[in-house]
Protein backbone atom coordinates (compact mmCIF):
# COMPACT_ATOMS: atom_id res chain seq x y z
CA UNK A 1 0.00 0.00 0.00
CA UNK A 2 1.37 3.41 -0.99
CA UNK A 3 -1.23 5.39 0.98
CA UNK A 4 0.48 7.83 3.40
CA UNK A 5 0.34 6.73 7.03
CA UNK A 6 -1.05 9.99 8.36
CA UNK A 7 -4.10 11.48 10.03
CA UNK A 8 -6.12 10.06 12.90
CA UNK A 9 -4.37 6.82 13.92
CA UNK A 10 -5.94 5.00 16.90
CA UNK A 11 -3.71 2.88 19.10
CA UNK A 12 -5.56 -0.42 19.10
CA UNK A 13 -6.69 -2.06 22.35
CA UNK A 14 -6.57 -5.81 22.93
CA UNK A 15 -9.81 -7.09 24.49
CA UNK A 16 -9.39 -10.21 26.60
CA UNK A 17 -11.83 -12.83 27.84
CA UNK A 18 -12.07 -13.56 31.58
CA UNK A 19 -9.87 -16.66 31.01
CA UNK A 20 -7.09 -14.41 29.63
CA UNK A 21 -7.43 -15.16 25.94
CA UNK A 22 -7.76 -12.61 23.17
CA UNK A 23 -11.42 -11.87 22.49
CA UNK A 24 -11.33 -12.12 18.70
CA UNK A 25 -15.00 -11.30 18.19
CA UNK A 26 -14.62 -8.22 20.37
CA UNK A 27 -11.44 -7.29 18.54
CA UNK A 28 -13.17 -7.51 15.17
CA UNK A 29 -15.98 -5.26 16.45
CA UNK A 30 -13.42 -2.79 17.81
CA UNK A 31 -11.69 -2.53 14.43
CA UNK A 32 -15.00 -1.71 12.77
CA UNK A 33 -15.72 0.89 15.45
CA UNK A 34 -12.43 2.67 14.72
CA UNK A 35 -13.12 2.68 11.00
CA UNK A 36 -16.68 3.92 11.45
CA UNK A 37 -15.46 6.75 13.68
CA UNK A 38 -12.87 8.43 11.52
CA UNK A 39 -9.69 6.36 11.73
CA UNK A 40 -7.35 6.96 8.79
CA UNK A 41 -4.89 4.24 9.82
CA UNK A 42 -4.59 1.78 12.71
CA UNK A 43 -1.62 1.24 15.01
CA UNK A 44 -1.92 -2.36 16.22
CA UNK A 45 0.44 -4.12 18.63
CA UNK A 46 1.46 -1.03 20.59
CA UNK A 47 1.57 -0.13 24.28
CA UNK A 48 -2.22 0.32 24.32
CA UNK A 49 -2.42 -3.23 22.96
CA UNK A 50 -0.45 -4.32 26.05
CA UNK A 51 2.33 -5.56 23.78
CA UNK A 52 4.81 -6.08 26.62
CA UNK A 53 2.37 -8.63 28.05
CA UNK A 54 1.71 -10.50 24.80
CA UNK A 55 3.64 -13.47 23.50
CA UNK A 56 5.31 -13.14 20.11
CA UNK A 57 2.68 -15.42 18.62
CA UNK A 58 -0.13 -13.28 20.05
CA UNK A 59 1.49 -10.14 18.65
CA UNK A 60 1.83 -11.70 15.21
CA UNK A 61 -1.74 -13.03 15.36
CA UNK A 62 -3.08 -9.57 16.24
CA UNK A 63 -1.19 -7.91 13.40
CA UNK A 64 -2.26 -10.55 10.89
CA UNK A 65 -5.90 -10.41 12.03
CA UNK A 66 -5.96 -6.60 11.87
CA UNK A 67 -4.53 -6.49 8.35
CA UNK A 68 -7.01 -9.12 7.14
CA UNK A 69 -10.02 -7.48 8.82
CA UNK A 70 -9.16 -4.00 7.54
CA UNK A 71 -8.63 -5.41 4.04
CA UNK A 72 -6.95 -2.32 2.65
CA UNK A 73 -9.52 0.22 3.81
CA UNK A 74 -6.81 2.11 5.73
CA UNK A 75 -3.12 1.39 6.37
CA UNK A 76 -2.23 -0.85 9.32
CA UNK A 77 1.06 -0.56 11.18
CA UNK A 78 2.33 -2.63 14.10
CA UNK A 79 5.20 -2.44 16.56
CA UNK A 80 7.82 -4.97 15.62
CA UNK A 81 9.96 -5.62 18.68
CA UNK A 82 9.95 -5.68 22.48
CA UNK A 83 12.97 -7.91 23.22
CA UNK A 84 16.36 -6.79 24.52
CA UNK A 85 18.84 -8.58 22.28
CA UNK A 86 19.59 -7.57 18.70
CA UNK A 87 19.11 -11.10 17.38
CA UNK A 88 15.70 -11.47 19.04
CA UNK A 89 14.62 -8.09 17.69
CA UNK A 90 15.69 -9.07 14.19
CA UNK A 91 13.56 -12.19 14.42
CA UNK A 92 10.56 -10.26 15.79
CA UNK A 93 10.74 -7.56 13.13
CA UNK A 94 11.12 -9.99 10.24
CA UNK A 95 8.16 -12.03 11.51
CA UNK A 96 6.03 -8.88 11.90
CA UNK A 97 6.92 -7.74 8.39
CA UNK A 98 5.48 -11.02 7.08
CA UNK A 99 2.04 -10.60 8.70
CA UNK A 100 0.56 -8.46 5.93
CA UNK A 101 0.69 -5.13 7.76
CA UNK A 102 1.44 -1.99 5.73
CA UNK A 103 4.25 -0.81 7.98
CA UNK A 104 6.44 -1.97 10.85
CA UNK A 105 7.15 0.40 13.73
CA UNK A 106 10.48 0.40 15.56
CA UNK A 107 10.33 1.22 19.28
CA UNK A 108 13.01 3.75 20.19
CA UNK A 109 13.67 2.43 23.69
CA UNK A 110 14.56 -0.94 22.15
CA UNK A 111 17.24 0.69 20.01
CA UNK A 112 19.54 1.65 22.89
CA UNK A 113 19.72 1.08 26.67
CA UNK A 114 18.60 3.95 28.86
CA UNK A 115 22.09 5.27 29.61
CA UNK A 116 23.83 4.27 26.38
CA UNK A 117 25.80 6.85 24.38
CA UNK A 118 23.93 8.46 21.49
CA UNK A 119 25.99 6.55 18.95
CA UNK A 120 24.54 3.25 20.22
CA UNK A 121 21.11 3.94 18.76
CA UNK A 122 22.41 4.54 15.23
CA UNK A 123 24.51 1.38 15.34
CA UNK A 124 21.59 -0.74 16.56
CA UNK A 125 19.19 0.86 14.08
CA UNK A 126 21.47 0.21 11.11
CA UNK A 127 21.80 -3.44 12.08
CA UNK A 128 18.01 -3.84 12.18
CA UNK A 129 17.40 -1.96 8.93
CA UNK A 130 19.73 -4.28 7.07
CA UNK A 131 17.50 -7.24 7.92
CA UNK A 132 14.18 -5.63 6.87
CA UNK A 133 12.71 -5.50 3.35
CA UNK A 134 13.74 -2.22 1.73
CA UNK A 135 10.22 -1.66 0.40
CA UNK A 136 8.56 -2.04 3.82
CA UNK A 137 7.39 1.36 5.19
CA UNK A 138 8.78 1.91 8.67
CA UNK A 139 7.74 3.95 11.66
CA UNK A 140 9.32 5.09 14.92
CA UNK A 141 7.54 5.05 18.27
CA UNK A 142 8.87 6.86 21.34
CA UNK A 143 7.05 4.41 23.60
CA UNK A 144 7.10 5.60 27.23
CA UNK A 145 7.47 2.07 28.65
CA UNK A 146 9.74 0.77 30.05
CA UNK A 147 11.34 4.20 29.58
CA UNK A 148 10.88 7.09 27.16
CA UNK A 149 13.72 7.42 24.65
CA UNK A 150 13.20 10.62 22.68
CA UNK A 151 15.06 10.86 19.40
CA UNK A 152 17.66 13.58 18.98
CA UNK A 153 17.45 16.02 16.09
CA UNK A 154 20.41 14.28 14.43
CA UNK A 155 18.71 10.90 14.72
CA UNK A 156 15.49 12.25 13.24
CA UNK A 157 17.36 13.83 10.35
CA UNK A 158 19.22 10.57 9.74
CA UNK A 159 15.97 8.57 9.62
CA UNK A 160 14.26 11.18 7.46
CA UNK A 161 17.09 11.31 4.94
CA UNK A 162 17.27 7.52 4.73
CA UNK A 163 13.94 7.56 2.88
CA UNK A 164 12.81 4.42 4.71
CA UNK A 165 10.66 5.99 7.43
CA UNK A 166 7.12 7.24 6.96
CA UNK A 167 5.98 8.02 10.51
CA UNK A 168 7.13 9.08 13.96
CA UNK A 169 4.66 8.72 16.80
CA UNK A 170 5.96 11.76 18.68
CA UNK A 171 5.82 11.39 22.47
CA UNK A 172 7.83 14.52 23.28
CA UNK A 173 4.62 16.12 24.61
CA UNK A 174 6.16 19.48 23.79
CA UNK A 175 4.82 21.78 21.09
CA UNK A 176 8.17 23.45 20.36
CA UNK A 177 9.76 20.04 19.84
CA UNK A 178 6.97 19.01 17.49
CA UNK A 179 7.41 22.21 15.47
CA UNK A 180 11.17 21.70 15.26
CA UNK A 181 10.74 18.12 14.11
CA UNK A 182 8.24 19.15 11.44
CA UNK A 183 10.83 21.59 10.10
CA UNK A 184 13.59 18.96 10.21
CA UNK A 185 11.58 16.47 8.14
CA UNK A 186 10.27 18.79 5.45
CA UNK A 187 10.83 17.48 1.91
CA UNK A 188 11.30 13.91 3.24
CA UNK A 189 8.83 11.00 3.49
CA UNK A 190 8.91 11.15 7.31
CA UNK A 191 5.86 12.67 9.00
CA UNK A 192 5.47 13.75 12.63
CA UNK A 193 2.28 12.47 14.27
CA UNK A 194 1.72 13.87 17.77
CA UNK A 195 0.46 11.60 20.56
CA UNK A 196 -0.28 14.15 23.29
CA UNK A 197 -3.87 15.38 23.70
CA UNK A 198 -2.86 18.60 25.48
CA UNK A 199 -1.17 19.91 22.33
CA UNK A 200 -3.27 18.08 19.72
CA UNK A 201 -4.92 21.12 18.16
CA UNK A 202 -1.90 23.47 18.14
CA UNK A 203 0.26 20.63 16.78
CA UNK A 204 -2.19 20.13 13.92
CA UNK A 205 -2.14 23.86 13.26
CA UNK A 206 1.67 23.73 13.19
CA UNK A 207 1.67 21.04 10.51
CA UNK A 208 1.71 17.75 12.41
CA UNK A 209 0.49 14.93 10.18
CA UNK A 210 -2.32 13.91 12.53
CA UNK A 211 -2.94 12.55 16.02
CA UNK A 212 -2.09 9.16 17.53
CA UNK A 213 -3.09 9.45 21.19
CA UNK A 214 -4.82 7.07 23.57
CA UNK A 215 -8.04 9.10 23.66
CA UNK A 216 -8.75 7.94 20.12
CA UNK A 217 -10.17 4.96 21.99
CA UNK A 218 -12.90 7.24 23.32
CA UNK A 219 -13.77 9.86 20.68
CA UNK A 220 -11.72 9.48 17.46
CA UNK A 221 -14.47 11.16 15.43
CA UNK A 222 -14.07 14.40 17.37
CA UNK A 223 -10.34 14.49 16.71
CA UNK A 224 -11.05 13.76 13.05
CA UNK A 225 -13.43 16.75 12.89
CA UNK A 226 -10.85 18.91 14.64
CA UNK A 227 -8.26 17.94 12.03
CA UNK A 228 -10.52 18.26 9.00
CA UNK A 229 -12.72 21.23 9.89
CA UNK A 230 -11.27 22.95 12.95
CA UNK A 231 -9.67 25.85 11.12
CA UNK A 232 -13.02 26.85 9.59
CA UNK A 233 -14.92 27.02 12.90
CA UNK A 234 -12.59 28.66 15.42
CA UNK A 235 -15.08 29.27 18.22
CA UNK A 236 -16.42 25.72 18.32
CA UNK A 237 -12.90 24.39 17.79
CA UNK A 238 -11.56 26.11 20.89
CA UNK A 239 -14.41 24.74 23.00
CA UNK A 240 -13.93 21.25 21.57
CA UNK A 241 -10.15 21.34 21.98
CA UNK A 242 -10.59 22.31 25.64
CA UNK A 243 -13.06 19.46 26.18
CA UNK A 244 -10.65 16.99 24.58
CA UNK A 245 -7.76 18.15 26.73
CA UNK A 246 -9.78 17.93 29.94
CA UNK A 247 -11.19 14.52 28.97
CA UNK A 248 -7.66 13.22 28.50
CA UNK A 249 -6.95 13.98 32.17
CA UNK A 250 -8.63 10.66 32.96
CA UNK A 251 -5.85 8.68 31.23
CA UNK A 252 -3.95 7.95 34.50
CA UNK A 253 -7.11 6.35 35.92
CA UNK A 254 -6.24 2.82 34.90
CA UNK A 255 -5.70 3.04 31.13
CA UNK A 256 -6.01 0.82 29.06
CA UNK A 257 -8.63 -0.85 31.25
CA UNK A 258 -10.29 2.57 31.46
CA UNK A 259 -10.79 2.59 27.67
CA UNK A 260 -12.16 -0.92 27.86
CA UNK A 261 -14.80 0.31 30.31
CA UNK A 262 -15.86 2.89 27.70
CA UNK A 263 -16.19 0.12 25.11
CA UNK A 264 -18.04 -2.18 27.46
CA UNK A 265 -20.56 0.63 27.96
CA UNK A 266 -20.76 1.10 24.18
CA UNK A 267 -21.27 -2.62 23.68
CA UNK A 268 -18.20 -3.05 21.48
CA UNK A 269 -17.04 -5.97 23.60
CA UNK A 270 -18.13 -7.55 26.85
CA UNK A 271 -15.14 -7.62 29.19
CA UNK A 272 -12.64 -5.12 30.60
CA UNK A 273 -9.93 -7.63 31.53
CA UNK A 274 -6.37 -6.33 31.18
CA UNK A 275 -2.93 -7.85 31.66
CA UNK A 276 -1.40 -4.45 32.33
CA UNK A 277 -3.94 -3.15 34.86
CA UNK A 278 -4.90 -6.01 37.15
CA UNK A 279 -6.55 -3.98 39.93
CA UNK A 280 -10.16 -2.77 40.20
CA UNK A 281 -10.03 0.75 38.74
CA UNK A 282 -13.48 1.61 40.12
CA UNK A 283 -12.25 0.87 43.63
CA UNK A 284 -9.07 2.89 43.23
CA UNK A 285 -10.53 5.86 41.34
CA UNK A 286 -13.67 7.00 43.11
CA UNK A 287 -16.66 8.19 41.08
CA UNK A 288 -15.01 6.88 37.90
CA UNK A 289 -18.32 6.03 36.29
CA UNK A 290 -19.50 9.60 36.87
CA UNK A 291 -16.40 10.93 35.12
CA UNK A 292 -17.00 8.57 32.20
CA UNK A 293 -20.64 9.60 32.03
CA UNK A 294 -19.65 13.28 31.84
CA UNK A 295 -17.26 12.53 28.98
CA UNK A 296 -20.01 10.58 27.21
CA UNK A 297 -22.32 13.57 27.65
CA UNK A 298 -19.65 15.85 26.21
CA UNK A 299 -19.19 13.51 23.25
CA UNK A 300 -22.89 13.65 22.46
CA UNK A 301 -23.01 17.43 22.99
CA UNK A 302 -20.20 18.17 20.54
CA UNK A 303 -21.42 15.63 18.00
CA UNK A 304 -24.80 17.36 18.02
CA UNK A 305 -23.23 20.78 17.47
CA UNK A 306 -21.01 19.45 14.69
CA UNK A 307 -23.99 17.83 13.01
CA UNK A 308 -25.86 21.14 13.11
CA UNK A 309 -22.98 22.73 11.18
CA UNK A 310 -23.32 20.18 8.40
CA UNK A 311 -19.72 19.03 8.90
CA UNK A 312 -20.15 15.53 10.35
CA UNK A 313 -17.28 14.00 12.25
Amino acid sequence: MNTPITGIIPVVLTPFTPDDRIDWDGYAALIEWYLANGAQALFAVCQSSEMQFLSLQERLDLARFTAKAVAGRVPVVASGHISESLDDQRAELKAMADTGVDGVVLVTNRLAPANAPETALRTHLDALLSSLPEDMPLGLYECPAPYRRLLTDDEIEYCAQSGRFALIKDVSCDLDTVKRRIALTQSTPLRINNANAAIAWPALQAGASGFCGVMLNVHPDLYRWLQDHGAKHPDLTEELATFLVLSAMCEPMGYPKLAKVFHQRLGTFAHTDSRTITFDIHQRFWALDDIIARIEWGNAHFRSRIKALGTPA
